[in-house]
């Protein structure tokens, strides 16, 4: 009976060459592609339920059924029409770089088990820092699977180091816009509901100021121990930046830790009016960047920086006997000591191979088109009968709503007819359009960070979404 998993060098080579060609393929065509897939459970368990088989298979009749039926059922968010959520473009060459980190199994967790691993980490976190303006000779970070997990690292820490042991009386502010991510970190991590402040925003989705300083101030007569606020640098829904500027002085102020989620709007630093708006993020403690999204990399990739990266090291090292013999000098990091994951992947090669391939230059340009095409479908927008703007375009996110001046249509009505559009254009997967919330009415929200987008394919949207609209309230 055989019991090892090999095969030839040639049956390698043949079966590698079909799903680069494949990828090479996807990436080739990606326009042509429908970018909204959709299918029901019982579909699902119809094409793939089934009992683990005792006996293995053809490993080309098992990609071919992959080929046929898993990438089929799976949207495509790096299609040009891809509106929704965050979506992902990512690039050739980071697929192919992460094809190279998972076929040599490179451990990304102790200098010696690889030092260039670790070493690419560190460079790649140095590019990083440099761009946000964090000390580079003492600062550091850690790359994560995404923005929750960076989210989350954070908070450990700022935990840790304001609060020690004991944090009963402990209270964490955040805006209304913040991230669902952090609400989760902050429960994983034990705090109690009344522990938590989430704090309303302005007309503009912006944390309010005032709010915030008579929130630590009834805290604190309450004898309560403020500890961390977490700012938001490009909101999901919106891409709204709160005043960072203003945030680091009630947090310098009062003793706070300044955590600023950039998970979404951080890249943004790469672009002119980008660093305009995050001007004061290099004040924050701690900073969660996401480079799977606006860096433009292959799922999974996030990013935690802090000022001081002995915060982190004093906060998650362990020395379990069964590595005491992989304990470098203090320049050989062990990234295991900088987060929650012992065994992690080579994250950093991705990153590093894209930037090295493309040039910052690339994604400078790539960033500044995107926060520009969603400029111009605000100024379409604004020309148009149709459609009202409830959240004007912020970091290339834009929300609207279809509202013609000429049909006098209640609020029920308006909400009504715009999540239908969303549906249909869902339905019949012309782009991936869904709706969100804001102020309480249902509005569609175009995230616009794929430089392959045109104004086209914005165009097009529109089109198929007025003709829907007109179809649902039967105006033809």
């Amino acid at each position: 009976m055989s019991a090892h998993f090999d095969l030839s060098k040639d049956e390698m080579k043949s079966y590698g060459y079909k799903i680069v060609d494949l990828i090479a393929e996807h990436w080739a065509t990606i326009e042509e592609q429908k970018p909204v897939v959709k299918a029901t459970r019982e579909e699902m368990d119809s094409v793939f339920l089934q009992e683990a088989p005792e006996k293995g298979m053809s490993a080309d009749k098992v990609l071919d059924f992959v080929v046929e039926n898993v990438i089929p059922n799976s949207s495509v968010t790096a299609h040009p029409k891809a509106f929704s959520f965050v979506p992902g473009p990512s690039n050739f060459i980071s697929t192919m770089a992460d094809s190279l980190a998972t076929g040599f199994n490179i451990f990304s967790g102790g200098w010696m088990v690889s030092p260039a691993a670790a070493e690419l980490e560190i460079v790649t976190m140095n590019w990083l820092l440099k761009m946000y303006d964090f000390p580079v000779a003492k600062g550091g970070g850690i790359f994560t699977s995404g923005g929750s997990m960076a989210n989350l690292t954070a908070i450990v820490t700022a935990r840790r180091l304001k609060c020690g042991d004991d944090f009963s009386k402990a209270v964490i502010y955040l805006s209304d816009q913040a991230h669902s991510s952090n609400i989760k970190a902050i429960r994983v991590l034990g705090f109690k509901k009344e522990q938590i402040r989430i704090l309303p925003t302005d007309i503009e989705f912006r944390i309010s100021m005032n709010k915030l300083k008579n929130a630590i101030a009834k805290d604190r007569l309450e004898g309560l121990e403020p500890f961390c606020f977490i700012a938001s640098a490009g909101t999901t829904n919106t891409g709204t930046v709160d005043p960072l500027e203003d945030i680091a002085d009630i947090c310098e102020a009062e003793g706070l830790w300044m955590h600023v989620d950039g998970a979404y709007g951080g890249a943004a630093i790469l672009s002119e009016k980008g660093a305009r708006a995050l001007r004061g993020i290099e004040r924050a403690d701690s900073l969660t960047v996401d480079p799977h999204k606006w860096f433009f990399q292959p799922y999974e990739i996030g990013c935690l920086l802090v000022k001081d990266s002995s915060w982190l090291s004093n906060t998650f090292s362990e020395k379990p006997e069964y590595l005491r013999d992989i304990e470098g000098n203090e320049s050989e990091i062990n990234f295991y000591d900088y987060g929650i994951q012992l065994t992690r992947r080579l994250r950093a090669l991705k990153f590093y191979m894209s930037i090295k391939t493309y040039g910052l230059e690339t994604f400078k340009k790539a960033i500044t088109y995107n926060i520009q095409i969603a400029e111009d479908v605000e100024r379409m927008l604004r020309k148009s009968r149709n459609w009202e703007i409830i959240s004007p375009a912020n970091l290339a996110i834009i929300n609207f709503r279809y509202n013609p001046l000429h049909l006098d249509l209640t609020e029920p009505q308006i909400d009504e007819v715009n999540q239908k559009i969303s549906e249909k254009i869902m339905e019949n997967a012309d782009a991936f359009l869904v709706t969100t919330l804001l102020n309480k009415q249902v509005v569609l929200r175009m995230c616009l960070i794929n430089p392959k987008t045109t104004f086209k394919d914005v165009e097009d949207t529109f089109l198929r979404c007025n003709l829907y609209a007109e179809e649902i309230l039967n105006l033809k």
